[in-house]
């Protein structure tokens, strides 16, 4: 059984189908103390990133760096990174919207390019005979940085774009950990550990820019 605590204060429980839901409830009330701990830590990053307005004067973030907008109207719809600044261009009024599916195209289109990079970095370190690498997927998540499906698949949450490079290494390696060790047992935090040491640091950088 694996009992997670997310950011935003959620808490998941993933247990065998089969599994009796009093033993469940008995392994919960065991780790509540861990629970409430992990929940009071999430809690001090509390008012998380004000909700975005998307015009001039507002910083976002990418690749762990934050870059302040600038909203201009001009002849096409454009996104630009220069000297510190997205400069957006919208053709018609730059409403907030625009602005908004805009920049998310941008970081998508980023995503793609960075992520395929850093699972090529990260396969480098991770070979192993036997195992084939996994195909890549991109797509906004709502509660995971990444996944690895049942068909060798490590799909990427498309918001990790605007974290460290590092950081981003960090899921991909985690998940690829996955493609040897299923779940989150002591082999699994072994090879984690071997593959990247010290990666409990990158994955609290990880929660404070991004929580």
């Amino acid at each position: 059984m694996e009992i997670a605590v997310h950011p935003d204060g959620t808490v998941m429980v993933k247990a065998p189908v089969e599994s009796d839901i009093t033993l469940i409830e008995k392994k919960i009330i065991k780790r509540a103390r861990w629970i409430l701990k992990a929940l009071n830590y999430f809690k001090q990053f509390d008012p998380k990133t004000t909700e975005r307005c998307y015009v001039s004067g507002e910083t976002h973030l990418y690749l762990g760096k934050q870059y302040r907008l600038k909203v201009t109207q001009g002849q096409k719809n454009s996104v630009k990174l220069t000297r510190g600044f997205f400069h957006i261009t919208c053709r018609n009024e730059p409403a907030p919207d625009t602005v908004r599916k805009l920049l998310n195209q941008w970081y998508s289109e980023k995503a793609q390019l960075q992520f395929a990079e850093s699972m090529h970095r990260c396969w480098q370190k991770f070979r192993t005979p036997g195992i084939e690498k996994p195909k890549l997927s991109i797509k906004r998540m709502q509660k995971r940085w990444g996944s690895l499906s049942e068909k060798g698949t490590v799909t990427l949450n498309t918001d990790l774009i605007r974290a460290p490079k590092e950081c981003i290494d960090y899921v991909v390696t985690h998940e690829l950990c996955h493609l040897k060790c299923h779940d989150h047992g002591p082999e699994f935090y072994k090879l984690l550990d071997s593959l990247i040491p010290g990666w409990e640091k990158i994955k609290h950088k990880l929660e404070l820019t991004i929580v």
